[in-house]
């Protein structure tokens, strides 16, 4: 099997002393090293706007897929299996700084989640498909609830957005459907103290709806909940839930964000959205003729111009489109082409006292997991070095990176 991550061949040529040292078992008891559990500290941000990305759980790789490559990095027609100038062929104009990933990856959720910590983003909206049992539905299913644990260790926030796109049959099995998916909602997630909370309300949006167009149908679907959640509607979908509904949210498309925040007056809360660029890659992988839609991305400017006019607009709090969906091109995510230049626009707008110095190590603690994968005593300092970022300890974190280097 060719190596998961291409980078991992460029890590180890820069870094040989990564192979050099001992063994497992090598170690007296005496040298072997103790990890420190350290809780979660919030980062401080001058801007207090709080700012919340949005997240694709749906990447799979062949060692999480049967032996396949997911369709999100496929599409109809790429194989990730062809390798070019160190890069594999996937449906994106750009490539992952780490290369295609599987979401429910440890390693990579652990560099996620610290790359937004330091970024300066508050937490994650997920997009949510529920629980039924068809297409890659239950995958995504998994990699979520994978993810929602891995959240609060890191000490971010967490929200779910609903996808009603796939209920299928009557409109009493669909409403039949969506009950289950709240029920699982309201015992699993909406409980717990890290998950996004509107007016004391469990945050709930909802990309639509899609299927469950009429007031009744979710005053049905929310019916058993012990909480009804704040729910948010897609921009200029209200009245497909109305009095159900606590706002909408904005998303990106042809029209103007200037166009879109007069909404704010005409429903009781509305959020809006800043994103990089887009650029999807549908026709070109074979899945349709694409989207009317073209937002140049100006070096990162254009991220930087939509933060900025969220915060003139009075915005308490704005959705990020997106983490990674490479498949539209709206990832905010480290990528070849971009680097890190939207999280360090992101961090000066946040206001936080890092740059893209952090980010840069979190990216080596990726790399050097990837590397010492069956190190057990190495894996526990990388497990030190996380708990050292987690808790804002960054010089400690850099300094135990640096003494594995040098041994």
């Amino acid at each position: 099997m060719i190596m998961k991550q291409i980078f991992n061949i460029i890590f180890i040529a820069v870094l040989p002393w990564l192979f050099v040292s001992c063994k497992e078992g090598d170690n007296p008891a005496s040298e072997r090293f103790t990890v420190r559990p350290f809780d979660p500290v919030a980062v401080q941000k001058t801007n207090k706007m709080k700012l919340y990305v949005h997240y694709m759980p749906w990447f799979e790789t062949p060692e999480t897929n049967n032996g396949k490559w997911g369709w999100h990095w496929t599409m109809n027609n790429k194989n990730p299996e062809r390798i070019s100038d160190g890069k594999r062929e996937i449906a994106s104009w750009y490539y992952p700084l780490i290369g295609p990933y599987a979401s429910g990856d440890p390693d990579v959720l652990e560099y996620h989640l610290l790359l937004m910590k330091y970024a300066g983003i508050d937490g994650v909206w997920v997009d949510w498909y529920g629980l039924q049992q068809k297409n890659d539905l239950p995958g995504i299913a998994k990699n979520t609830d994978v993810l929602f644990k891995a959240i609060e260790k890191v000490g971010l926030e967490f929200a779910i957005v609903y996808e009603d796109r796939f209920l299928d049959d009557t409109k009493a099995e669909m409403i039949r459907l969506a009950q289950a998916d709240m029920a699982y909602l309201q015992s699993n997630y909406f409980t717990k103290d890290y998950y996004v909370k509107f007016n004391g309300k469990p945050l709930l949006l909802i990309f639509g709806p899609a299927k469950l167009q009429e007031k009744s149908d979710w005053e049905k679907v929310f019916s058993g909940m012990t909480t009804q959640p704040a729910f948010f509607t897609l921009h200029d979908h209200f009245h497909t839930a109305s009095t159900t509904a606590a706002g909408e949210y904005m998303w990106v498309d042809a029209q103007s964000p200037e166009d879109k925040y007069q909404r704010a007056t005409a429903v009781p809360g509305y959020i809006g959205a800043a994103y990089p660029g887009y650029r999807d890659f549908y026709k070109e992988g074979g899945d349709g003729n694409g989207y009317n839609i073209h937002w140049d991305y100006n070096n990162g400017s254009l991220f930087g111009i939509l933060l900025e006019l969220g915060k003139t607009k009075g915005q308490d709090c704005m959705q990020l489109i997106t983490w990674n969906d490479f498949g539209e091109g709206t990832m905010i995510e480290p990528t070849v082409e971009f680097g890190y230049k939207f999280l360090t626009v992101n961090q000066q707008f946040a206001g936080v006292a890092y740059s893209e110095k952090e980010l840069t190590l979190i990216k080596k603690l990726y790399d050097v997991r990837q590397a010492l994968k069956e190190r057990r005593e190495a894996g526990k300092k990388l497990d030190q070095i996380f708990y050292y970022l987690v808790s804002l300890q960054y010089n400690k974190a850099e300094e135990l990176m640096k003494e594995m280097e040098n041994n």
